[in-house]
């Protein structure tokens, strides 16, 4: 959990406090992808004084960088025939490993016009496998290659305190990469060589998922009760509970301002990602053999958050989703069970009818004589409903 931070910036952006870049003599850097989290990192280059080359599918996302002085190139290539060579350095920020493949390696991409002697720098969060990938296609071009994916959210790219997880196989590039990770960030932590930055992101994010939801559930529990969320919140703070999804990024409405569920978690980290990023780190667990039951248990009630049409809010809006459950939780248990039968059934081979394991749900609720609201069901491990349990 990280410590709690006095406040949060503003998220506006004005181009008048900007210094134009081209007398600061930095060498020059480009950005690719400019999303929630790409488009504040690169302003915060370009008010370092960077030159600063922009690329997106997007072109309107780039006006307020280019309204200050930064250039938009037309694809991955461009960008890098305007920054790359020795000291120039070009950072992607991209939403998958497929996406991160097509800019660097694709027809007009990075590696297609890319000078000997750049740092190729990714701070998407994708599978290890895609980073070393990269990583070897860019040393035949001559190029250092990079993995350093982010922790701080929408905020720490704002104000410049993202924690950068870097994955290197070379000092000298990683000492090189240093000067623009702290202009974006804290000082960067090494986590070994190249793919490392992304084994301890996606470590970072599992416990995150399963934070968010400990803290969502906490708060819910706490207001059924007639518990007022600030005073829970205050009492969370500074007690064992304390964490940064409670004193930072708290998901219920009214206890933070400039956070995602001061304003209908629109922006921040969008359950679809937090998804994403459980995937990888689950798909990552068992290639190494390492037991997650908890994070798979996670990422079925994010699924059905998504399902029930949080997908594009920010992930902290799982506390809505449960809220909108309150008084029905055998709702939420019974879809829980039917995505487990359906995996087992999909693990086995074997075609799952949710419409028939509905029916067999109701007729074993329906034998207990335990109150519905403390009914549980209980399925083996073939996917189908073996009894209820209270």
């Amino acid at each position: 959990c990280r410590p709690r931070p006095r406040s949060h910036p503003a998220l506006s952006f004005s181009p008048a406090a900007y210094p134009r870049p081209a007398s600061m003599g930095l060498p020059g850097v480009g950005f690719i992808g400019l999303g929630n989290m790409g488009l504040p990192m690169a302003r915060n280059l370009l008010k370092a004084g960077r030159r600063l080359v922009v690329h997106d599918l997007n072109p309107a996302v780039a006006a307020p960088l280019t309204a200050a002085g930064a250039t938009f190139a037309s694809s991955p290539a461009e960008v890098a025939s305007a920054v790359t060579g020795e000291g120039g350095a070009v950072f992607t920020m991209l939403h998958s490993g497929a996406a991160v493949r097509e800019v660097y390696t694709g027809a007009d991409g990075l590696l297609s016009a890319c000078k000997p002697q750049t740092l190729l720098v990714d701070c998407s969060t994708v599978e290890p496998a895609t980073a070393r990938e990269m990583s070897s296609a860019a040393a035949a071009h001559g190029c250092d290659f990079l993995d350093a994916p982010v922790s701080g959210g929408a905020p720490g790219a704002a104000s410049a305190s993202l924690t950068f997880m870097v994955g290197s196989d070379s000092d000298a590039a990683f000492a090189a990469a240093t000067p623009f990770f702290t202009q974006m960030g804290k000082p960067p932590v090494r986590c070994g060589s190249v793919g490392a930055g992304l084994a301890v992101k996606l470590a970072n994010n599992l416990a995150l998922s399963l934070q968010m939801l400990a803290t969502a559930e906490a708060f819910s529990l706490g207001k059924a009760q007639g518990v007022d969320p600030h005073v829970l919140a205050q009492v969370m703070n500074v007690s064992t509970a304390r964490c940064w999804s409670s004193d930072t990024y708290n998901p219920v409405p009214g206890i933070l301002e400039g956070v995602p569920a001061a304003r209908d978690y629109e922006g921040g980290f969008a359950t679809s990602l937090m998804l994403k990023d459980l995937r990888l780190a689950l798909d990552a667990a068992a290639a190494v053999g390492a037991p997650t039951p908890s994070a798979e248990h996670a990422r079925r009630l994010y699924r059905l958050s998504a399902e029930r049409g949080f997908a594009s809010r920010d992930f902290g809006s799982i506390y809505a989703f449960l809220e909108a459950a309150r008084g029905e939780p055998d709702s939420i248990s019974v879809a829980l069970a039917e995505a487990w039968a359906e995996e087992a059934a999909t693990a086995a081979g074997e075609s799952f009818d949710s419409g028939a394991f509905g029916e067999e749900v109701v007729a074993a609720v329906a034998e207990t004589t335990a109150p519905a609201t403390a009914t549980t069901v209980k399925i083996g491990q073939d996917g189908k409903v073996v009894a209820p349990s209270a």
